[in-house]
């Protein structure tokens, strides 16, 4: 994943919104949304699946566990045989071990650099880290953004989806409203100035390629695959969920969603709610 923005405890109706795309070479072979469960694995995840390695950029457990990951854009600490980042996801999700010593273990497997940002609901817990942090930093109530540098860098494109996502929350009449709302700013193509562009160490001319939130590279090879909303709406039992994905081709034109709701979360019964194919007409 590549850009997300998350919104904790800044409207009284939607308490946790999140909106993200993942940005990845047009490619690599992955699955869509589902739920999904590994072979001796006792937690059952929802999520988008990378089917080359095997691991996920972002995921929520029925328990009540959420990871989202992006890989931090640093080519000299790049490491051609480091072990997936994907794993990391799915490993919060399963452990039971608190965020410090998860993240102690996690750091001693020598990944190649990236940003983790994760929850355990049913003990209010949220926090990020990244791959050279001594430990998680706690998230309280607040508006975050996260690319592919430090939590609130503000490159444009994640100064610009915050802003969306404050602006949506202010004026969406409906929990519909809202997630249309979030697609449109996570399709946006605008190109920041050159001026206000990072630099990463990989030229300018990839510079303003990856600047837009919504991504093609002139080859199409590289792009976003897919957007992602999670919007967790206040309830008489507790949290009721709405997890959405959208996929898009190479042209970048949309081509599939698919979407589920938890009708509480964390899920305490089974069987689980059943992700379905939705329609696109409210693009």
């Amino acid at each position: 994943m590549c850009l997300i923005a998350l919104a904790l405890d800044q409207h009284e109706r939607f308490p946790v919104v999140i909106a993200s795309n993942r940005d990845e070479f047009l490619d690599r072979p992955t699955a869509a949304l589902d739920w999904w469960q590994d072979d001796g694995d006792t937690i059952q995840t929802l999520a988008g699946r990378d089917l080359e390695a095997g691991g996920t950029w972002f995921a929520l457990s029925a328990q009540g566990r959420l990871a989202m990951l992006t890989n931090v854009r640093d080519l000299p600490r790049h490491k051609p045989q480091a072990p997936s980042r994907g794993a990391v996801v799915p490993a919060w999700l399963a452990t039971q071990q608190a965020p410090a010593a998860f993240w102690f273990d996690t750091v001693s497997r020598g990944h190649n650099p990236f940003n983790l940002l994760a929850a355990d609901l049913p003990s209010g817990r949220w926090w990020w880290a990244h791959d050279r942090a001594a430990e998680p930093q706690v998230l309280g109530a607040g508006l975050y953004g996260l690319s592919n540098a430090a939590l609130d860098t503000p490159w444009p494109k994640v100064t610009a989806l915050k802003s969306a996502l404050s602006a949506a929350l202010t004026h969406a009449a409906t929990a519909c409203d809202l997630e249309t709302r979030l697609f449109a700013a996570l399709a946006d193509r605008t190109h920041a100035g050159d001026h206000a562009l990072p630099d990463t160490g990989i030229g300018l001319e990839r510079e303003r390629w990856l600047a837009p939130a919504f991504i093609r590279t002139p080859d199409a090879r590289y792009g976003t695959r897919c957007s992602t909303l999670l919007i967790a709406e206040r309830v008489a039992t507790g949290l009721s969920l709405r997890v959405v994905e959208r996929q898009f081709d190479a042209d970048g034109d949309a081509t599939r969603q698919r979407g589920v709701r938890l009708a509480a979360w964390p899920q305490r019964c089974l069987p689980l709610p059943k992700v379905a194919e939705e329609t696109l007409s409210a693009m």
